[in-house]
């Protein structure tokens, strides 16, 4: 499978890490950085540790201070320059806005990842317009705020049908299909066992046909599930992060990218995906 972007395609038939990079100041987990010098450096220094996709925010996705459209653009588009000014790997922006798309794509941006479902009428054809992909994602209706006692019939169902809601209206925007990918947004709009449910049932998502993004990093139904603060769910977030490898997903999005890396590379290397890199054991002459 090929995903198009607005500066070519990438290949995946393997799991790709997507790192993550958010110059906000109120970040979930890390913080954030707001000087765009060290944002830079932070970004490079996952391409260093094997990221194969950078995710580019400066808008806190979760609850958190509001920040306009000018504040957006001042942080985001020179942090997208000078990151595709250093580096060809691919960049995603993590965007509700259409009106912030194009500027980011002519910044150098590729991929654009909407939290929101779609919830700016114009950002589907912004980012037509553009060339980038589209990663669309179930929130449950929810998203600045915490989700207060969220109830789905089934979850996965609820993903499936959302899903067909938002790239059918993707489509009709002029984004073809092979620009656009899927994210069931673990934690947005869902209770812990509503995220390990669609961890459980992965292969249902992956049997869509859509390339399906995983983003289990440091999230809360890791903290729930193994008791645990924001800075202890390493281990954690690895695992599900090598779960979705092993069951299909086509890119995971990190904070931990180096430790990530190996463990999806060594979750694909039992599926089959892809190759050990030096099988050697036992077959000496």
């Amino acid at each position: 499978m090929i995903l198009e972007h607005a500066r070519g395609t990438v290949d995946l038939d393997h799991c790709l890490v997507m790192g993550i990079v958010n110059r906000t100041p109120d970040s979930f987990f890390d913080g954030g950085r707001l000087g765009l010098d060290a944002s830079v450096e932070f970004a490079l220094g996952l391409v260093a540790e094997g990221a194969e996709i950078l995710d580019l925010g400066a808008v806190k996705a979760g609850p958190g201070a509001e920040v306009g459209e000018g504040g957006e653009l001042d942080r985001l588009i020179p942090l997208v320059a000078a990151v595709a000014a250093a580096s060809d790997v691919p960049i995603s922006v993590e965007t509700a806005r259409g009106s912030v798309v194009s500027a980011a794509v002519e910044s150098g941006a590729a991929i654009v990842n909407d939290v929101s479902g779609l919830a700016d009428p114009g950002l589907a054809a912004a980012v037509a317009e553009s060339g980038a992909a589209l990663v669309v994602m179930h929130n449950g209706g929810q998203i600045r705020g915490r989700p207060r006692h969220p109830v789905y019939e089934d979850i996965v169902v609820d993903v499936l049908e959302c899903w067909e809601t938002l790239t059918t209206e993707a489509l009709a925007a002029g984004i073809p299909r092979e620009r656009i990918v899927v994210d069931a947004g673990l934690d947005f709009g869902k209770t812990t066992f509503h995220s390990l449910e669609l961890m459980r049932r992965l292969d249902e998502q992956v049997a869509t046909g859509w390339p399906v993004l995983v983003a289990p990093s440091r999230k809360d139904v890791v903290g729930e599930t193994l008791e645990l603060p924001l800075e202890e769910r390493l281990e954690g977030s690895l695992a599900l992060a090598a779960l979705a490898a092993y069951m299909g997903a086509a890119i995971v999005r990190v904070h931990d990218v180096k430790a990530s890396a190996r463990a999806v590379r060594m979750a694909e290397s039992v599926s089959r995906r892809r190759s050990p890199g030096s099988p050697v054991r036992g077959l000496w002459d």
